[in-house]
């Protein structure tokens, strides 16, 4: 039975960041962050003022998608179900952290926005979400869940950047389970 942290909805999309935020050694709460965040679900195209569109569950912009297609990525790919769109988050939200200037939310806020008023409010909300995240997580970790969406999950990553998190705003910034099992269901 899933627990009420995970409603089934949720299941694919929790899966599918945890297994790529180990796979990119980033943190599993703010990749989680990232995904509720951006809120999209496959098949999704979201038109913006500005004539692009945000594409998938992890809304990415058909302009910055334009620039991957000469590896061959294309918005069809990331629009399609399946755990490819968090990969391909996962990979860009690793690029921000290790290349971007600021703190590590800042960094990851980068997935949003650059433009400062819109990165200040995606920052503040991602240290709430991930936060909250932490907990879920680590709940699932004591036993608590009667189900945890991560058979896709082999190992975890341990991200480097703990030091950079406001040890004041987030109680485990640094969180990473040390081991999630799935639990067959009934």
């Amino acid at each position: 039975m899933p627990p009420a942290d995970f409603p089934p909805q949720l299941h694919d999309s929790v899966s599918c960041s945890i297994a790529a935020a180990a796979r990119y050694g980033i943190p599993a709460n703010i990749m989680l962050a990232v995904a509720e965040s951006e809120a999209g679900s496959p098949g999704l195209w979201v038109k913006n003022r500005n004539g692009t569109s945000d594409v998938g569950s992890m809304q990415f912009n058909t302009a910055y998608l334009a620039t991957l297609g000469k590896y061959g990525i294309t918005p069809q790919a990331v629009a399609a179900p399946g755990c490819y769109a968090y990969e391909l988050a996962a990979w860009r939200l690793r690029r921000h952290i290790q290349k971007d200037q600021g703190d590590l939310w800042t960094k990851a806020a980068n997935y949003h926005s650059r433009t400062p008023i819109h990165n200040v409010r995606y920052r503040q909300a991602l240290i709430t979400k991930s936060a909250r995240w932490a907990e879920r997580l680590e709940r699932c970790t004591a036993g608590s869940c009667g189900y945890v969406p991560t058979q896709r999950l082999t190992s975890f990553a341990t991200p480097g950047h703990s030091a950079q998190l406001p040890q004041q705003t987030v109680a485990r910034p640094g969180y990473v389970p040390r081991a999630i099992v799935a639990i067959p269901a009934r």
